[in-house]
């Protein structure tokens, strides 16, 4: 019992270490909502680089990252006054059950947006993303693990049902295409679709549809009953784990090696424009003929709907450990002292005990985060727009992988060619809050966050920012 208790808080805190100073992102809207920040609002849906403004856009570098979750709320009276006063807080909810994206990483590398004429264009896009999540996770187990002052008093219950842990690093090519497909009257369709090459760095994963585990103080012993739990991972041996945690295995090897996994995903989407002015059927782009005033837009609103985040990358049998524990039975501490001394050991104890226990090394899949994302852009008044979206999860929780959770985001905002500021307002279902946001854009450069309250407000849920 001891010796998994030390090894799944080495898991957590190495994870934490590998992607520190990350958290959740959103979806960049202070920004990518904007007409003229292509690069950004490719990955809101492809189909946004067709009929683009400028021949050619080089990206050569962006950061994303931030937190979020309801398994508490941050500090007081905000960051950078806790901070000041070196009084910062982590208020735990009095929910049974959690779920927590913390820390997020993405990394964008370089990139490019090429238009090949007023109706298709073609983009590169490269990155490094890394997500750490519970999903519906026991919040007594995760503190009894992960928090050395936390006592739950004398007996221990920790009951959780279809719960996932999930902590992937990879890395992304991605390919291109937006067109125009229809353009008549006051109509116009653009379709687009991205196609990437993904290589999976990293990844420990832990889910089950039943743990009802209790533990009597004094007993020196635990009692689980039907339980139902898999492990996975690529970096953490579930031989070696037990014995000798970290040891025998270099952790920055794993993860910054050559990739260990494989796969291929993409994002789908459409857009559809009203046109007030069927006239004004081209832009000025870089030198080119058509309308005369190029930082003026011809649609009154735009309706996009997308798929993003498709995919999955495998983790094959060579490289992989995988392990499986199920049943009803007693563990005594003192049985495993004198019983484990290495995995097999270990598994032949619990089958003792009532479990059925097994490893193995086996081809994993781990899945991508896809969502759907669906939006409104309305142009209200000159240079002043409003946007209206919505992101929601498509991916099957139960699946080693990443997913996220739905939220309503309204970003009105300032923009033209040269300079935009949105002003993201999202209500988030995970948490149940409204978060605000700033994002400002001056040419190729921009700077924001699409949750920013939790640095001047207490009690918030979360954190973002980009650059």
């Amino acid at each position: 019992m001891l010796k998994r208790c030390v090894y799944n808080k080495a898991v957590i805190t190495a994870i934490g270490l590998l992607l520190s100073g990350a958290a959740y992102s959103q979806r960049n809207y202070g920004v990518a909502t904007s007409d003229w920040s292509v690069m950004n609002s490719i990955y809101l849906n492809p189909a946004n680089i067709a009929d683009s403004r400028e021949r050619l856009t080089i990206s050569l570098f962006s950061l994303t990252a931030g937190a979020d979750n309801n398994l508490g709320s941050i500090g007081n009276s905000g960051l950078i006054n806790s901070l000041a006063n070196g009084n910062t807080k982590f208020n735990y909810s009095n929910s049974n059950e959690f779920s927590l994206l913390a820390p997020y990483l993405e990394v964008r590398g370089p990139g490019a947006v090429f238009s090949i004429n007023e109706k298709h264009s073609v983009a590169l896009t490269t990155g490094i993303r890394g997500i750490n999540q519970f999903n519906n996770f026991s919040q007594s187990l995760y503190r009894t693990i992960s928090d050395p002052n936390y006592t739950a008093g004398n007996n221990i219950d920790l009951n959780s049902n279809k719960f996932n842990y999930t902590a992937h690093l990879w890395s992304e090519v991605g390919l291109s295409y937006g067109g125009v497909v229809y353009d008549k009257g006051h109509n116009e369709i653009k379709v687009g679709a991205t196609v990437r090459y993904l290589g999976g760095i990293g990844y420990v994963g832990l889910k089950g549809n039943n743990l009802d585990a209790h533990f009597k103080s004094g007993a020196d012993s635990f009692y689980a009953n039907n339980s139902d739990i898999e492990y996975a991972s690529n970096v953490l041996s579930t031989k070696s784990a037990l014995t000798n945690g970290f040891s025998n295995n270099s952790i920055l090897s794993e993860f910054f090696g050559s990739k260990a996994g494989h796969g291929f995903g993409g994002d789908i989407g459409v857009t559809y424009d009203y046109l007030p002015d069927p006239a004004r059927r081209k832009y000025e782009m870089d030198g080119r003929t058509g309308v005369v005033d190029g930082s003026a837009n011809r649609y009154l609103f735009r309706v996009s709907a997308s798929i993003v985040d498709i995919g999955a990358i495998t983790y094959n049998s060579s490289n992989n450990s995988n392990a499986t524990v199920t049943g009803n039975g007693y563990v005594t501490g003192q049985g495993l002292v004198n019983n484990v001394s290495n995995f097999s050991d270990f598994r032949n104890y619990v089958i003792k005990q009532g479990f059925h226990a097994d490893t193995a090394h086996s081809d994993t899949k781990v899945y991508m985060p896809t969502s759907l994302l669906l939006s409104v852009d309305y142009h209200a008044y000159k240079p002043l727009y409003v946007n209206l979206a919505y992101a929601g999860n498509l991916a099957n929780r139960q699946n080693f992988g990443n997913s996220y959770y739905s939220q309503v985001t309204i970003t009105p905002r300032y923009d033209t060619r040269h300079f935009s500021v949105g002003l993201p307002v999202t209500y988030s279902m995970l948490s149940s809050s409204v978060k605000m946001g700033l994002g400002v854009r001056a040419a190729g450069f921009f700077v924001g966050s699409d949750d920013m309250l939790a640095l001047f407000a207490g009690n918030q849920y979360g954190f973002n920012f980009y650059v």
